[in-house]
C-alpha cells in the first residue's frame, strides 16, 4: 500500500522525464521543465487512505505548467492540497497566486489550469507532502472553495499547523498502519481540510457534527502534544483550554480505550523513553529527563515507566544506549567489509 519510487534506478538523461511521467500516474498530467535536466533527481512515495491519497516528494528545481489541453486530456476531478516541508515553491491558479511557500500549505483544482516553480535550498531539494480527493468529499460548496485556490493557509497557526502536523504524521507513519486504520486516517484528513478551509471562509455551520467532533479531537491531541512539558497540563486545564467540560473530554477518550489522564501520562512517557534511548543524551539525569516532560515526582515517574515497559529508567537506559552503540559498530564494521570487498 505504501508504494516508492526513486530516480535512482533510470538512466541521469531519463529522469525527468521519469518524474513527469510519475506526476502525471500519481496527482495531474503537467508539462514539467528543469535547467538541471542533465543531472535532475527525484523520489515520490503513494499511500492510499481510502478515497484520500497521501503522496510525498523530493525534487530538484524545476517549473511546471498545467495547461487547459491537459485538462481535457485528463482530470481526476479531485483538490489537492500541498505542504512544503523543505526548499520552496509557488503556484498560480485561477487568478491568485500563491508567492514562494515554505511550511505553508496551498490548495488547488485538478479541473483548472495552473503553473508552479520549485526552489530548493542551495544544494538540497524540495520536500513536498500532497494530499488529493475527489472535490465531492469537500462538504463546502465548489464557488467558496474556489476563494481560496493558490492562497497560502499558514502552517504554523490554528487549523493551519494541525494541518500540517497530520499530513507529517501520515507522510512518516502512515506505512505503518493495516487496511482498517488507514481509512479512518483517511476520514479525518478530510475532516481536518474541511475544517481548516471552513475556518478561513468563516463557513464552519458546513461541517458535520461528526466532522466537528474529530476535528475536536485533533485540535485536542495537538494542544497536548505542544504541552507535554508543563507539569499544569491535566484533564481539566485540557477541557478548559477547549471550552468543553470534563466530563466531555473524558467521553471523547473512551472512544480510543483510555482516559484524558491516562493518555497524557502514555505520551509523557514515550517521550521520555525516547530520550533515554539516546546514546547522545546519555550524559542527562534520569530525573531531569522526566521533569523535562512534566513529571514532577521521580518516584511516581519511575513506577510508571516499570509499569509501561518492564524496566526502570536507569535500567532501560542502559540496555538501550548499549544495543544503540553496538548496532553502530556493526554499521561500521559493514561498511567496511562493504568497501574492502568492492576493491577487491
Amino acid at each position: 500500500m505504501w508504494a516508492r519510487l526513486s530516480a535512482g534506478a533510470v538512466p541521469e538523461k531519463e529522469r525527468l522525464d521519469w518524474f513527469t511521467d510519475i506526476i502525471a500516474q500519481e496527482l495531474v498530467p503537467t508539462a514539467i521543465r528543469s535547467e538541471r535536466a542533465d543531472c535532475f533527481w527525484a523520489e515520490a512515495s503513494v499511500l492510499y487512505l481510502g478515497p484520500v491519497q497521501v503522496s510525498t516528494f523530493e525534487f530538484a528545481a524545476l517549473q511546471s505548467r498545467r495547461t487547459a489541453a491537459h485538462v481535457r486530456r485528463s482530470d481526476p476531478e479531485q483538490y489537492q492540497i500541498g505542504l512544503v516541508t523543505d526548499g520552496a515553491m509557488s503556484l498560480d491558479q485561477n487568478r491568485g497566486t500563491s508567492g514562494l511557500f515554505s511550511g505553508d500549505i496551498v490548495l488547488w483544482d485538478t479541473s483548472l489550469p495552473m503553473s508552479s516553480e520549485a526552489v530548493p535550498r542551495e544544494g538540497g531539494l524540495v520536500r513536498a507532502v500532497t494530499l488529493s480527493f475527489p472535490r465531492d468529499a469537500m462538504p463546502l460548496r465548489g464557488a467558496r472553495v474556489e476563494r481560496l485556490l493558490a492562497q497560502r493557509i499558514p502552517g504554523g497557526q490554528g487549523m493551519g499547523a494541525i494541518l500540517a502536523r497530520y499530513m507529517r504524521s501520515l507522510a512518516e507513519h502512515g506505512a505503518d498502519c493495516g487496511p482498517a486504520e488507514l481509512n479512518r486516517l483517511g476520514t479525518v484528513a478530510l475532516d481536518l481540510v474541511g475544517a481548516c478551509l471552513a475556518g478561513m471562509l468563516g463557513a464552519e455551520e458546513g461541517l458535520s457534527p461528526e466532522a466537528r467532533t474529530r476535528v475536536l479531537l485533533e485540535r485536542i491531541d495537538a494542544f497536548v502534544e505542544h504541552n507535554l512539558g508543563d507539569p499544569q497540563l491535566t484533564p481539566a486545564a485540557v477541557a478548559a483550554r477547549h471550552g468543553i467540560s470534563l466530563r466531555r473530554l473524558q467521553q471523547l477518550f473512551r472512544e480510543r480505550g483510555e482516559t484524558p489522564a491516562a493518555g497524557i501520562r502514555r505520551r509523557r512517557l514515550e517521550r521520555c523513553r525516547a530520550e533515554l534511548a539516546d546514546p547522545a543524551r546519555a550524559g542527562r539525569p534520569v530525573h531531569a529527563v522526566a521533569a523535562r516532560w512534566g513529571f514532577t515526582d521521580p518516584s511516581v515517574f519511575s513506577r510508571s515507566f516499570r509499569e509501561a515497559y518492564g524496566a526502570s529508567p536507569t535500567e532501560y537506559r542502559h540496555r538501550a544506549v548499549r544495543e544503540a552503540l553496538a548496532q553502530e559498530v556493526n554499521d561500521v564494521c559493514a561498511g567496511r567489509t562493504a568497501a574492502v570487498s568492492g576493491r577487491s
